[in-house]
C-alpha cells in the first residue's frame, strides 16, 4: 500500500504538475544579489550539512549552475530551491532551522526542501510572500509549531506538502483559498480538529493525504464535490460517525484509505459506484452490517481491506466475473462464521488471503498454488495436517496459522525456499525443530513462531548466513542446551525459549546478538549466572531470567540493574541490582 502511494504521489507530482520543470535553454543571467543573499541566509541557519549539497554553494553567480538545488529564470532570478537527501542513504541530513530569508525569494516557484529529519523549528511565516510559488515540499524534516495562516494566500500554489513533520494544532482554514491546488499532503503529523469546510473549494484536488494525524469530527459530504480526486488517505486518524453516501460518487478515485479511525454505521451499496477504485482499506473501524454484493461491480479492485470491523454474515456471493481485478483480500477479525472459504476467494489467483478469526473449519482449505504469497488463517478452528499443502506454492512468503487446531509431525512440513515467515502459534504441532532449523534453511527466513506446541528434543545448532529475526520456541518441551553457535544469527531482534525444560548455561556468545531487543529464557532449568557479555547488547528493551536454577551478580549496567526484580524471581542466588546486594560486596549507588 506505502509503495502504490508513493509513486501515486510521484506521479502526480512529475508528470502532471512539473515540479521539478527543465532549465530554459536560454542563458541565464548572473544570479540576483537579493537572491543571493537570501539563499546564503538559509545556508547560515544550517549548522550541519551531511549531504553536502550546501559545500557547493560559494561564488557570487549562484545561477552559473554550480550551486547544487538552485535554478534561474533568464533574468537571474533564483526560481527553483530543491534540496532533497539522496533516497538511499538514509544516514544523511540537514541540521538546523528553516531562514525568514526564503520569503525574500520573490521570483520562488519551486520549494523542495525534503528527507533532511534535523531541520527543526517553525516554518517561517515570510513563505507566504512568495506569491508566486507553485509547489511547496517540505516533507520529512522536524519541522515544528502551527501551519502559517498565510500560506493561504499564494494564489498559485499547486503541491502543498508538509508531511513527516512535527507540525500542531488545527489545519489553518485560510487553505481553503488555495483554488489552484492539485495534491495537499499533511500527512504524518499531530495536526488536530476538523477538515475545515473552507476545503471545499478544492474543487481541483487529484490527492488529498490527511494520514496519521489527530483529525476528529467526521468525514465531510462536500468531498463528493471532488470530481478529479484519485487518491485519497484519511487513516490513522480519531473520524466518527457515518461516512456520507457523496464519498461513493467519485468516479475518478482510485484508492481510498480510511483505516484505524472510529467510523460506524454500514457500508451503503453505492460503494459499487467507484468504477475506478484500486485499493479500498477500512480497516480498524467500527463499521457493522453485510459487506454489500455490489463490491463485485468493481472491475478494478486489487486490494480490499475489511478487517477488524463488525461486518456479519451473510458473505455476498460473487460470480467468478466478479472484481476480477483481485489480488489481495482481508476480512480478519469481523463477525463473520465462514466455515470454509468462499469459492470466490479459493478459486482466484490471489496474492494475499486474510481470513483470521472467520469462524474457518475442518481441514486447511486447498488454494490455487501458483501465486499466493501471504497466508493469514490465524485464530480458526482448522484441523488436521498442514505437511504437504505448501510444496507446489513457490511465491509463498509469510504463513500465519496461529492458534488453530492443526495437528502434525513438524519434520513432515515442506516449505517453499522463499518463506520469510512461519507462524504456527498454538496449535498441536509435535516433532523437531530440527526439521526447519538445519543447514538447508533459507537465507530468505525471518521469522519461525512454533511456541505453545508439543514440540521435542533440542535447539540445533545455527550456520552462518541465516536471516532471522524472530525465534520464538516457548511453552513447549524442548530440552538440552542454548547452544553457543546461537550468535550466528546476527541477525536476531527477538529470543524467547521460555516454558521448555531446557538446562546448561546461558552461552556468552549470546552476548554478540548486538540487535537484540526482546530477550526471554524463563521457567526452564538454567544453571550458572547471567554473562557480563550480555552489557554489549546496548538495543535489549525486555529481558526475563525468571524461574530458573542462576545464581551470581546480575550484569551491572543498563538495562539489566534497572529491570524490576519480577525478572529475576525464583533463581538460586541472583544478586546485585535490583536484588539485594551480592555478598560481600556493597551495591554502588546508581549514578
Amino acid at each position: 500500500m506505502q509503495i502504490l502511494r508513493w509513486v501515486l504521489k510521484v506521479f502526480v507530482i512529475c508528470s502532471m504538475l512539473e515540479v521539478f520543470p527543465l532549465a530554459s535553454p536560454q542563458a541565464t543571467a548572473s544570479c540576483s544579489e537579493a537572491d543571493r543573499a537570501a539563499l546564503l541566509g538559509f545556508k547560515a541557519r544550517i549548522l550541519k550539512d551531511s549531504t553536502e549539497s550546501l559545500s557547493s554553494w560559494i561564488g557570487r553567480d549562484c545561477c552559473g549552475g554550480d550551486w547544487e538545488g538552485v535554478e534561474c529564470n533568464p533574468a537571474g532570478r533564483v526560481n527553483t530551491l530543491a534540496l532533497q537527501r539522496p533516497v538511499r542513504d538514509s544516514t544523511l541530513y540537514m541540521k538546523g532551522t528553516l531562514s525568514s530569508s526564503l520569503g525574500n525569494l520573490q521570483f520562488l516557484e519551486v520549494l523542495v526542501i525534503s528527507g533532511m529529519k534535523l531541520i527543526t523549528g517553525p516554518i517561517p511565516v515570510s513563505l507566504s510572500n512568495l506569491n508566486r510559488l507553485k509547489q511547496l515540499v517540505l516533507e520529512d524534516n522536524g519541522l515544528q509549531g502551527n501551519i502559517p495562516s498565510g500560506l493561504g494566500h499564494l494564489p498559485f500554489l499547486q503541491t502543498l506538502s508538509l508531511a513527516g513533520n512535527h507540525l500542531s494544532g488545527a489545519v489553518p482554514p485560510s487553505l481553503g483559498n488555495l483554488g489552484n491546488l492539485v495534491l495537499l499532503n499533511l500527512g504524518r503529523n499531530s495536526l488536530t480538529g476538523p477538515i475545515p469546510s473552507s476545503f471545499k473549494t478544492l474543487v481541483h484536488l487529484q490527492s488529498f493525504d490527511l494520514s496519521f494525524n489527530l483529525f476528529s469530527g467526521s468525514v465531510p459530504e462536500f468531498l463528493g464535490q471532488f470530481h478529479n480526486i484519485t487518491f485519497i488517505d484519511l487513516s490513522n486518524n480519531q473520524f466518527s460517525g457515518h461516512l456520507p453516501v457523496s464519498v461513493f460518487s467519485m468516479v475518478t478515485l482510485s484508492d481510498l484509505s480510511l483505516s484505524h479511525n472510529q467510523l460506524t454505521g454500514s457500508i451503503p451499496d453505492q460503494v459499487g459506484n467507484l468504477k475506478s477504485l484500486n485499493s479500498l482499506s477500512l480497516s480498524h473501524n467500527k463499521f457493522v452490517g453485510p459487506i454489500p454484493a455490489s463490491i463485485s461491480r468493481l472491475q478494478k479492485l486489487w486490494s480490499l481491506n475489511l478487517s477488524r470491523n463488525g461486518f456479519s454474515n451473510p458473505l455476498p456471493a460473487i460470480s467468478s466475473k466478479g472484481v476480477p481485478s483481485l489480488l489481495s483480500i482481508d476480512l480478519s477479525f469481523n463477525n463473520l462464521s465462514l466455515g470454509t472459504v468462499p469459492n470466490w476467494i479459493m478459486d482466484r489467483p490471489l496474492s494475499d488471503v486474510n481470513l483470521a478469526g472467520c469462524k474457518l473449519r475442518g481441514a486447511f482449505p486447498k488454494f490455487r498454488p501458483d501465486s499466493l504469497s501471504s497466508i493469514d488463517l490465524s485464530d480458526n478452528f482448522l484441523t488436521g495436517s498442514i505437511s504437504t499443502y505448501f510444496t507446489n506454492m513457490t511465491s509463498l512468503q509469510k504463513l500465519k496459522l496461529s492458534n488453530n487446531q492443526l495437528k502434525f509431525d513438524l519434520s513432515e512440513l515442506v516449505m517453499p525456499d522463499g518463506i520469510s515467515t512461519i507462524d504456527l502459534r498454538s496449535n498441536q504441532v509435535f516433532g523437531s525443530l530440527s526439521s526447519v532449523l538445519n543447514n538447508r534453511t533459507s537465507s530468505f527466513l525471518e521469522v519461525i513462531d512454533v511456541s505453545n506446541n508439543l514440540i521435542l528434543g533440542t535447539i540445533p545448532e545455527f550456520t552462518e548466513g541465516l536471516s532471522l529475526k524472530v525465534l520464538n520456541i516457548g511453552s513447549n518441551k524442548i530440552a538440552g542446551r542454548v547452544p553457543g553457535s546461537i550468535s550466528n544469527l546476527a541477525e536476531l531482534e527477538r529470543l524467547d525459549v521460555s516454558r521448555n525444560q531446557i538446562t546448561g548455561t546461558i552461552p556468552t556468545s549470546l552476548g554478540q546478538l548486538v540487535k537484540l531487543q526482546w530477550l526471554d529464557v524463563s521457567i526452564n532449568r538454567l544453571t550458572g549466572s547471567i554473562p557480563s557479555s550480555l552489557l554489549g547488547i546496548k538495543s535489549m528493551r525486555h529481558a526475563n531470567f525468571r524461574a530458573n536454577r542462576l545464581c551470581g551478580e546480575i550484569p551491572q549496567g543498563r538495562p539489566y540493574n534497572i529491570f524490576p526484580a519480577s525478572t529475576y524471581a525464583y533463581n538460586l542466588c541472583l544478586c546485585g541490582k535490583p536484588l539485594q546486594p551480592c555478598k560481600g560486596k556493597k551495591q554502588e549507588m546508581e549514578q
